[in-house]
């Protein structure tokens, strides 16, 4: 049996759809009661032995933030106490770079590295769905925000981590690897917002937003510190060339290309309308 945590996210919620479809046992743990899914919460290590009851394998997906750690900890330590035989972390592209502040996810990729357990790690650019985001201002008829200028990314479609996850969290032939996980091109918001005028028949435009203007908007917007620090040096690393990475895991993983940015978009028409 699998359990997906983050169960109910963009990541989890797919990979759980695609398990149940090719006939997998799985099921997904979420905070809050919810038919269907075992209950679970990484501040509570009771809770967390209980979900991992009858599971031999966890996919380890921990919402964004500095409590990430935390929560990796408690299940990597639930999971050794427990039967749980592998664990498949979800991560974050440039998680290699320990020393960066605010890198959530090493302290978390170390724990199941050292758990003595099958591992797979699991290092994903960011999400094509990411510019849902940006449907406020394309119903209010207002331009797209752009924080990271000229800058390339190569967008990853989530359903191909999902489908990447399934992979590994079914198959021993992963085990000990640490894959990262990009679309098959580099794409700025400008090129982006480009595709998505096309596909979609919308006439958008993009407006540049320095970073010191975009640090307050993420303050009013009520965001921490923490998370504003993270957000800045995310948007600064892409302005300044430092997200130009291609690998072609994906591809070799699924045996299909990575979907590109404007497959993503196509498909996904209905969640513009």
């Amino acid at each position: 049996m699998i359990l997906v945590t983050g169960a109910t996210g963009t990541i989890g919620s797919e990979l759980l759809r695609q398990l149940v479809a090719s006939g997998i046992p799985a099921l997904g743990m979420t905070r809050g009661e919810r038919p269907g899914f075992v209950q679970g919460d990484f501040d509570d290590p009771d809770s967390l032995r209980k979900a991992i009851d009858g599971v031999d394998t966890v996919f380890l997906l921990s919402a964004p933030g500095p409590q990430v750690p935390a929560h990796d900890r408690a299940m990597v330590a639930a999971a050794v106490d427990g039967d749980v035989q592998k664990i498949v972390k979800l991560s974050a592209v440039g998680t290699d770079d320990e020393g960066m502040p605010g890198n959530w996810h090493a302290p978390g990729e170390r724990a199941v590295r050292e758990s003595g357990l099958a591992w797979t790690i699991l290092r994903p650019a960011g999400f094509a769905s990411n510019v849902l985001r940006w449907l406020p201002a394309m119903r209010a008829g207002q331009p797209i925000p752009n924080q990271t200028g000229d800058g390339e990314h190569a967008f990853v479609d989530p359903r191909d981590v999902a489908a990447v996850a399934a992979a590994t969290l079914v198959s021993g032939d992963h085990d000990g690897q640490t894959y990262t996980l990009t679309g098959p091109e580099l794409l700025s918001v400008p090129d982006q917002v480009a595709v998505m005028s096309d596909v979609l028949g919308q006439r958008l435009r993009v407006v540049d937003v320095p970073l010191e203007v975009y640090a307050e908007q993420l303050r009013a917007a009520g965001l921490d510190e923490a998370f504003v620090s993270v957000a800045l040096r995310g948007a600064e690393l892409v302005r300044d060339g430092g997200a130009r990475m291609l690998t072609d895991d994906v591809e070799r993983l699924l045996g299909r290309p990575a979907a590109t940015f404007r497959g993503w978009v196509e498909s996904s028409r209905a969640a513009f309308a």
